[in-house]
């Protein structure tokens, strides 16, 4: 990276701290120490070569923080971030501050996964015969040509499709679909010429899912390309979420859109008129004769619903899928016999995938792995079968601690109870025992805000346990009074989509205000329908983390009850037996710190800077019944706490009360 003489290798303090350039470069831009407090971290990190954990409380400005040590590292940084919202937030409004602003000279990089890109050689195979499932979507294609001609990044983002624009598939491609080097338009290709972009970069912006699926595709060794050149160091944030996202790729799954995807790919990886066409094209029929027949039958023998969620792939039930996975296995083979004595890269393609799916489906289906789970689930008209490994920690140390020295987590959320043990052991960072692996440093970073002054915990105690009967429509009264307290204004956040849909339809037509559900628009229309005018939102999942609705547009926010994973959830089960058969306790040690970093998120929903105020309502008496909730209450910002409804609303009127709790 390139600096101007004027800032020769500065340091943090010179840009973020009291009287620094940030400060002088922005209109009344408040100091604020922790800011500097975190840099320092980062920059002692970057110094030492070591990985640190960094909490940072909302508010802190943590993103400034951890990239201006980055930029002055003089190495090629990857910031990967939970959600592209914050990803372009990085890339479209940070970067260009710290460059415009600040004097700070560097390239940087925004990368998406390849399926977001246009591909050019697949373009003009579609472009041939272009099919629509439906006339809505034909009526796309005059806008979708003209753009395919002028596009400089041949990025999805710049059309205005729709999220389900199914023709997608067949104009983009993915690490299983790219031709790589051996593509004919290869040099002009737009992820080719994105990935070069990087090459020159100082800085790279991707989220997680890009980050974690080159990091496995790279360990295929069987010469994959990934898409991101090679860096020195990386800074994950919203590092609360890095388990899952890992967790998804470093594992083995089969589904139906995927076998799907291979028969369509399939026959059109040679023209009709082909002499060899006529043999392709009876081994695809039997293919996907054979891959239906499988995929029709295993929701029923498995026990899958789309209501149930996950299920646990036990091996007596899986032995009565045994003769039609064989099957379909018989004719991948078959297919990849064909496709291995012809030279076309297509088909040179086809034999690797065939290969793939014949070595998932055979670790799948004998479930004798005892580091991974083995489950299935069905979404929407897919069916899923899948291999994770119960805990990411060797995969990561594997395949990403042992070529990077420096590395930064961080996260509003990363400590329990102010501790980093159960975080650092889930990451492969300690042992446990609790030792460090590598050289770990740590830093918890308060938030600037008053939460004293600015929130109020509601824990009411007279509502059922949550397990208990008329829980829900007892919880749908307190909404519906605490809604009337706040003018709406409101998210009411669930544990589960059961819940969710059963409390929308007792409260829908009986709240005033505008009711919104999560799942009946995309998540960025509801949350600008919300901001419009005073709304309550009902939500669950996406809409605990990750969401940022400043000023008084939010101003209560209704938890249903503690946030504890299902133990019926086919990965949390095997978890909890995994810590019982190394003679650690699961709910102490896993389900509990687990539920609190989750409450903390659903709590850091309301107070999103210094002018906020509000409550955070919890509907689930055990955090004040059961001894365990002190380790909830221990998690969360210290909130003015009551019980008593009446004192609640008093205290958001601004009126005197008298039963402040500590």
């Amino acid at each position: 990276m390139a600096l101007p003489a004027s800032l020769s290798r500065p340091s943090v303090d010179s840009l973020l701290g009291p009287g620094g350039a940030l400060e002088a470069a922005l209109d009344a831009y408040e100091y604020r120490p922790e800011q500097l407090q975190m840099a320092r971290a980062v920059e002692r990190a970057f110094d030492e070569h070591g990985y640190l954990l960094a909490e940072a409380g909302t508010g802190t400005g943590k993103t400034l923080a951890y990239l201006v040590p980055a930029l002055l590292s003089g190495r090629r940084v990857v910031v990967s971030t939970a959600t592209k919202t914050l990803q372009e937030q990085i890339f479209f409004k940070d970067l260009p501050l710290l460059r415009e602003r600040m004097g700070l000279q560097f390239e940087a990089a925004y990368l998406k996964g390849r399926n977001n890109y246009l591909c050019l050689h697949r373009y003009d195979a579609f472009q041939k015969d272009p099919q629509f499932v439906t006339r809505e979507e034909g009526g796309y294609w005059p806008h979708l040509k003209a753009w395919a001609g002028s596009t400089e990044t041949g990025d999805r983002s710049e059309l205005a499709l729709p999220e389900a624009f199914s023709a997608w598939g067949r104009l983009s491609t993915t690490s299983d679909t790219c031709l790589g080097s051996k593509c004919p338009v290869y040099e002009n290709c737009f992820v080719t010429r994105t990935r070069r972009a990087a090459e020159q970069a100082d800085l790279l912006v991707v989220n997680h899912h890009l980050f974690f699926a080159d990091l496995a595709l790279r360990g295929r060794g069987k010469g994959s390309e990934g898409v991101l050149p090679a860096y020195d160091a990386v800074i994950f944030d919203e590092a609360h979420a890095l388990e899952d996202a890992a967790g998804s790729y470093f594992g083995h799954a089969v589904s139906s859109f995927r076998l799907e995807d291979l028969v369509r790919d399939a026959l059109g990886a040679m023209a009709p008129t082909d002499g060899r066409f006529g043999m392709l094209s009876s081994l695809v029929v039997r293919l996907r004769t054979h891959s239906e027949a499988l995929f029709s039958q295993a929701p029923r023998v498995l026990g899958l619903t789309e209501q149930e969620g996950a299920v646990a792939l036990k091996p007596e039930r899986l032995e009565r899928l045994a003769g039609a996975i064989e099957q379909v296995k018989g004719a991948l083979s078959a297919l990849s016999a064909f496709t291995t004595s012809e030279r076309e890269p297509e088909l040179t393609l086809l034999t690797r995938r065939c290969a793939e799916l014949v070595a998932d489906f055979s670790f799948l289906e004998k479930v004798e792995s005892n580091d991974h789970v083995y489950w299935a689930e069905q979404r929407g008209r897919g069916v899923f079968l899948r291999a994770s490994p119960i805990e990411v920690s060797r995969e990561l140390r594997e395949r990403l601690y042992g070529s990077v020295d420096t590395v930064v987590f961080t996260s509003a959320t990363l400590a329990a109870e102010g501790r980093f043990d159960f975080y650092a052991r889930r990451l492969g960072l300690f042992d446990a025992d609790g030792v460090p692996v590598t050289s770990v440093r740590t830093v918890a970073v308060p938030s600037p805000f008053d939460f004293e002054r600015q929130s109020a915990l509601y824990l009411p105690t007279h509502l059922p346990d949550p397990s208990a009967p008329g829980f829900i429509e007892a919880a749908v009264e307190e909404i519906l009074r605490l809604c009337d307290v706040t003018g709406g204004r409101a998210f009411v956040l669930f544990t589960s989509l059961r819940n969710m849909e059963r409390a929308h339809t007792l409260a829908r037509h009986r709240l005033p205000y505008q009711v919104l559900l999560q799942g009946e628009r995309p998540k960025q229309q509801l949350l600008e329908a919300f901001r419009e005018q005073p709304s309550v939102l009902f939500a669950a999942h996406s809409f605990w983390e990750g969401v940022d609705v400043p000023g008084e547009a939010l101003s209560l926010v209704i938890i249903d009850r503690l946030p504890f994973a299902s133990p019926g959830d086919p990965l949390v089960a095997a978890r909890i037996r995994q810590l019982e058969a190394r003679g650690e306790e699961p709910f102490g040690g896993y389900q509990l710190p687990q539920a609190a970093l989750a409450l903390r998120q659903g709590f850091g929903r309301l107070i999103r800077t210094r002018a906020d105020r509000g409550i955070v309502a919890l509907l689930d008496r055990r955090i004040v019944t059961k001894n365990y909730g002190r380790a909830f209450l221990a998690s969360l910002p210290p909130a003015w706490r009551t019980h008593a409804p009446e004192s609640l609303e008093a205290w958001f009127l601004g009126e005197p009360v008298y039963d402040m709790e500590p």
